[in-house]
C-alpha cells in the first residue's frame, strides 16, 4: 500500500530536531529510522466520535507517523464539514492513522481506540450527536477486520463496559481528507472552550493510562 506524503512527514520531523544535541536527537528519532521502508507501514481508520479528538489521542503514540482528520463511510464524494454534520451524507468523521507495523501493532490500536471512547454509545460521543459521530472502524482487509471482530468479542465477553459495544466494522472504500482548520485542530487551538473542556480532560486520562506508548517529547533548546 502506498502512502503519500509520508517522507515529506519524515522530512519535517529530521529538520524540526536538527539543533538539538546527539544523545537528544538519536533519542527523538529512535522508533523513526525505519519509516522510509513502505513495507512496514500500515494504516487503520477509526472514528470515534468527534475527529478533533481523535486526532490528538492517536497522535501521541509511539509508532504512528500521520494521522489526518476526514471522512469515511458515506455516499457523497468529496463532502464538506457542513454537508457531513447534516447525517445525511452517510460519513463518520474519521482519522486515518499511519503506522509503523514494527513499532506499534493494530491490535494495540485497537485497545487505544476502545479505551478512549464510549463505544457503546450509539451514534453519540458526548454532547456530539448523530449518525456522523458513530463508533467505527473501517477495516481493509480480513486481518483488520477479524482482529476488530475479536476484540469485540473479548470486551463484551468480559463485560469490560456495562452495555454492549455497538461499534461498526464497515469496509473500507473512501477516505476524504477534511479542510485544513480541522488538522492538527488541538496543537493550534489548545485554549479553545472545546479542547479546555472536552480534549484535554480525555487526553490527560489516555496519557495516565498508555504512559508506556507515548512518544518522546521534542527536548527543547
Amino acid at each position: 500500500m502506498k502512502h503519500g506524503g509520508v517522507f515529506l512527514s519524515i522530512m519535517m520531523i529530521t529538520s524540526s530536531v536538527a539543533g538539538c544535541s546527539s544523545k537528544n536527537q538519536d533519542e527523538y528519532m529512535r522508533g523513526y529510522e525505519t519509516f522510509t521502508n513502505e513495507s512496514k507501514l500500515d494504516t487503520a481508520i477509526f472514528a470515534a466520535g468527534c475527529f478533533w479528538c481523535v486526532e490528538a489521542i492517536f497522535s501521541e503514540l509511539k509508532g504512528v507517523i500521520s494521522v489526518v482528520s476526514g471522512y469515511s463511510g458515506g455516499h457523497v464524494k468529496n463532502p464538506s464539514y457542513k454537508e457531513v454534520c447534516t447525517g445525511l451524507t452517510g460519513h463518520a468523521e474519521v482519522c486515518q492513522i499511519i503506522y509503523n507495523t514494527e513499532v506499534i501493532t493494530f491490535d494495540e490500536l485497537l485497545e487505544v481506540f476502545f479505551l478512549t471512547h464510549d463505544p457503546t454509545s450509539l451514534n453519540k460521543q458526548g454532547n456530539d450527536v448523530g449518525t456522523q459521530y458513530r463508533s467505527a472502524i473501517f477495516y481493509h482487509n480480513n486481518e483488520q477486520y477479524h482482529a476488530a471482530m475479536e476484540y469485540i468479542e473479548m470486551l463484551d465477553s468480559d463485560k469490560h463496559f456495562e452495555r454492549p459495544i455497538v461499534t461498526t466494522l464497515e469496509p473500507f472504500t473512501e477516505f476524504y481528507k477534511a479542510e485544513v482548520h480541522h488538522q492538527d485542530y488541538y496543537v493550534l487551538n489548545t485554549n479553545a472552550p472545546y479542547c479546555i473542556y472536552v480534549i484535554s480532560p480525555k487526553l490527560r486520562k489516555f496519557k495516565n493510562a498508555f504512559k508506556d506508548k507515548i512518544k518522546t517529547s521534542l527536548p527543547l533548546n
